[in-house]
């Protein structure tokens, strides 16, 4: 199996992150060629201070922003500085569960024509509104960009870098990765993860602010996707 990157943007998320680490390398204790990406977002707990830490006994790489600059933002950066061509994108808040990336993996490198694979989370454990608010933006995203995918907004996902970075910026850039990869003609996949509870730390998105914007994104995406195709 190729080798691959792993981009996890963190932001205040000293409780989880010590265990995140630990469980990815547990779950890849398989694999031999990976590196692992830590974007500390401008965390304002102890977040520096565990990742210190976890240096003395995990090889990772670790890039420090001095403000919030935004999950988007941190994973591109992340995605910028890795060495390989392969990325896997997994949330810094321990509700994605490391055991399944193998599984992503294994649907990724078994063909060279899937460009993306993400997960879809099937038993979603967060409060009522949120899952509703996220169903809603869900339906609405897929309805108007046909992207394919009813759970967009699952951060583990396995893709092609050299496609990704043809993408232009924006700050929500990595919710409508699903619409982009198909917009430009590459193929993707989806399969069931796992979800978990949030042991601790707060939800860093608020549910309305959330839905406004991704209305505003939606409008955004598709006019990247036309003018790709009219070049």
């Amino acid at each position: 199996m190729s080798n691959f990157s792993i981009v996890v943007p963190i932001f205040n998320e000293s409780q989880n992150i010590k265990k995140l680490v630990e469980e990815i390398y547990y779950s890849l204790k398989e694999f031999q060629n990976f590196e692992l990406i830590l974007v500390n977002d401008g965390s304002t707990d102890n977040t520096y201070n565990i990742i210190e830490q976890i240096k003395v006994n995990y090889l990772i790489s670790v890039i420090e922003n001095k403000t919030n600059l935004g999950q988007s933002f941190s994973i591109c950066q992340g995605i910028q500085n890795s060495k390989y061509n392969t990325i896997v994108t997994i949330d810094g808040d321990g509700q994605n569960n490391p055991k399944d990336i193998p599984k992503l993996l294994e649907i990724f490198f078994s063909s060279n024509k899937i460009s993306l694979v993400g997960g879809i989370r099937k038993n979603r454990k967060d409060n009522v509104i949120k899952i509703l608010s996220s169903k809603l933006a869900n339906k609405i995203r897929s309805t108007i960009l046909n992207d394919n995918c009813v759970d967009t907004g699952c951060s583990l996902k396995v893709f092609d870098k050299e496609i990704f970075l043809t993408f232009p910026f924006f700050d929500g850039l990595h919710r409508f990765l699903p619409a982009l990869f198909k917009g430009f003609g590459k193929n993707t996949l989806f399969i069931n993860v796992d979800h978990r509870p949030r042991i601790s730390g707060i939800s860093k998105y608020g549910t309305f602010d959330r839905l406004y914007k991704g209305i505003l994104d939606i409008i955004r995406v598709k006019k990247i996707i036309r003018n790709n195709k009219t070049k």
